[in-house]
């Protein structure tokens, strides 16, 4: 049997009297797509929080190939080969696309090359120019963030992610605020990436979920609700209650 990629063990944390994510745990397969849902403020950002090192749990195991990275800065997830995107996009609106995706692959390179001219990064040029191609962003290369459309946007953050080659790639909301196209072209390329890499998202389109994912997770209040495949997730009697007041 193959080891998960990623195991979640009993993961917690508390904000004063409120346990945000409470006994949390489960694993992740390779190169599928788990998505964790759940109604507004179950836990799932801070779920996702706790496990890229933005915040550090109260209790609980993060293990990415087996090694314990629980409480690790994210810098230092980011070795042990762990990338995410955000809710809210995050680039530099007043460099190019080209010189976002620049930055991100930068850390390929060797240690020795950090004082030399750009120019000498070849390694990095070339994984930004096989994101411009992969992400359909060659013709803007050269565009400012702040030209692009939203969509556009969300696609290079997609893409910067996956600069510095992760093992996992965790997505938060990576359709939030997309037209209907957009939010198709993104799926069928976030369905892409999986030869790549594992992919762990965070999405509220209840169609897309079932249509993208290999496993599905859900939060309520903080704790665990239910997880399994797509359809079984959909028939959970919990699941329906949760959502939509009935089974």
């Amino acid at each position: 049997m193959i080891a998960p990629i990623l195991e979640i063990r009993d993961l917690s944390i508390n904000f004063g009297g409120l346990r945000a994510v409470d006994q949390v745990s489960f694993s992740v397969e390779r190169n599928c797509i788990t998505t964790v849902i759940g109604p507004n403020g179950a836990g799932k950002s801070t779920l996702f929080n706790l496990i890229s090192g933005a915040l550090r749990p109260r209790n609980g195991q993060v293990l990415i190939e087996g090694v314990d990275c629980t409480g690790q800065p994210p810098y230092r997830m980011q070795a042990a080969g762990l990338a995410r995107s955000f809710q809210i996009t995050n680039l530099f609106d007043e460099l190019t696309v080209a010189e976002n995706l620049r930055l991100a692959a930068q850390i390929l390179e060797p240690t020795t090359k950090i004082w030399r001219p750009v120019r000498g990064s070849t390694i990095a040029q070339a994984r930004v120019d096989e994101l411009l191609e992969r992400f359909s962003l060659t013709d803007k290369a050269r565009h400012s963030v702040a030209e692009l459309s939203h969509g556009e946007q969300r696609r290079l953050e997609v893409a910067v992610a996956l600069a510095c080659k992760p093992k996992v790639l965790l997505l938060d909301e990576p359709t939030q605020g997309m037209s209907q196209g957009d939010t198709q072209d993104t799926a069928e390329l976030i369905k892409s990436l999986v030869h790549d890499v594992t992919i762990v998202l965070i999405e509220h389109d209840i169609g897309l979920v079932m249509s993208l994912s290999d496993h599905v997770i859900v939060m309520h209040q903080g704790q665990k609700l239910a997880e399994g495949p797509p359809s079984e997730v959909r028939a959970n009697p919990a699941v329906q209650t949760a959502y939509f007041g009935h089974a």
